[in-house]
C-alpha cells in the first residue's frame, strides 16, 4: 500500500481580441509576439489566430481582427468569451485618432465585453510626431470608458519590440486574474442554483 500525490497542472487559456484600425500593427504586433521577428504584413482580410504560452501554466489566443471598415461590423462577432482586448492605435496618425477612438468606444459598449480587461498599445513610438502614452490615454477618454476594468496604455514599437515584453506581462497578469474571477463566479452562480 502506498500514497501517490500526482498533481495535474493545468494549462489555463485566455482569449484575447486584438483589434484597431487598419494599418495600426496589429498582425505585425501578433507576429513580434509570437516570434520575436518583423515580418512583411499585409492588410488582414478575415482574422489571424495565433496562440502564445506566456507563463508555463498559461496560454493566451491572440484574435487578431482586420480592421478595414467592412471588419469592423464583423468586431461584434468576436466579443464573445474574450478574457482580454489588445486595441491597437497608430501612435503617428493624429488624423485618425478620433476614429480610432469612436470605434474603441462602442467596443467597450458592447455587453459581452463588460469589465474585460483593456490593453491599449500605443504603436509606432519610432515615428516622429508619435503621442506618447499620456496623450493617447487623454485622448482616448481611457478613465471615463474604462473605469469598469482593468486598463493600461503601452507605448510600444512592433518594429524593434520596445514595449511589448511590458504589455505582455501586463496583459498575462489581467487575463489571469480575470479568468479566475470568471471562474469564481460561475461556482458562486452554480451553488445559488442547488
Amino acid at each position: 500500500m502506498g500514497l501517490q500525490n500526482t498533481k495535474h497542472s493545468k494549462v489555463k487559456q485566455a482569449n484575447i481580441l486584438m483589434l484597431g484600425l487598419d494599418s495600426a500593427g496589429k498582425s505585425t504586433l501578433l507576429y513580434k509576439f509570437k516570434c520575436n521577428e518583423v515580418f512583411l504584413t499585409t492588410p488582414t482580410i478575415g482574422f489571424n489566430v495565433d496562440m502564445i504560452e506566456t507563463r508555463k501554466d498559461f496560454t493566451m489566443t491572440f484574435w487578431d481582427i482586420g480592421g478595414q471598415q467592412k471588419m469592423r461590423q464583423a468586431w461584434c462577432n468576436f466579443l464573445e468569451n474574450a478574457d482580454g482586448l489588445l486595441y491597437v492605435v497608430d501612435s503617428s496618425d493624429k488624423q485618425r485618432l478620433e476614429e480610432s477612438k469612436k470605434e474603441f468606444v462602442l467596443i467597450l459598449r458592447n455587453e459581452f465585453i463588460k469589465n474585460v480587461p483593456v490593453i491599449v498599445l500605443a504603436n509606432k513610438q519610432d515615428l516622429p510626431g508619435a503621442l506618447n502614452a499620456e496623450e493617447i490615454t487623454r485622448r482616448l477618454n481611457m478613465k471615463k470608458y474604462c473605469s469598469d476594468r482593468n486598463w493600461y496604455v503601452q507605448p510600444c514599437c512592433a518594429l524593434t519590440g520596445e514595449g511589448l515584453a511590458e504589455a505582455l506581462h501586463t496583459l498575462t497578469t489581467f487575463a489571469k486574474n480575470y479568468s479566475r474571477s470568471k471562474e469564481t463566479s460561475m461556482i458562486f452562480k452554480e451553488i445559488e442554483t442547488l
